[in-house]
């Protein structure tokens, strides 16, 4: 198969099969299967207060405004990873995800306490945590 060489928007209605080498830059929609070689940038929200951490970006920086405030975490997709890191404080979080197996709340306290969630079948799981609490 020959190679193609791109500059500018690709749109393909019927996907991509085979390698690419080069960066790519911008949004990806639908499914990417196969090898990641380099690094990943996470998109990040940066919440302030209590609120609802978003689905949309991998990473939320959490900053804390008073004590026990209410996060929220919605459903996500099979296999979505959710980073929450709290990188400001202010006083405490807690998150409680609408859906979640094996806790029902995470809880904030200190900068640099994060959480690594994954959503399976069964809800938001903890993959890991460094210093929040789950209860």
């Amino acid at each position: 198969m020959a190679s193609t060489t791109f500059s500018g928007p690709v749109t393909s209605t019927n996907g991509f099969i085979g390698d690419i080498t080069g960066d790519i830059t911008g949004n990806v929609t639908g499914n990417v299967t196969g090898n990641i070689t380099g690094d990943v940038i996470a998109t990040n929200q940066a919440l302030s207060g209590a609120g609802a951490v978003n689905i949309t970006d991998m990473l939320t920086s959490l900053t804390t405004t008073g004590a026990a405030q209410a996060l929220t975490l919605a459903n996500g997709v099979v296999g979505q990873i959710k980073i929450i890191a709290h990188v400001v404080d202010g006083g405490s979080a807690v998150l409680t995800p609408t859906t979640k197996s094996g806790y029902t709340t995470i809880t904030f306290t200190s900068v640099g306490e994060s959480a690594m969630l994954i959503y399976t079948v069964s809800g938001w799981i903890i993959v890991s945590l460094r210093g929040a609490v789950a209860a």
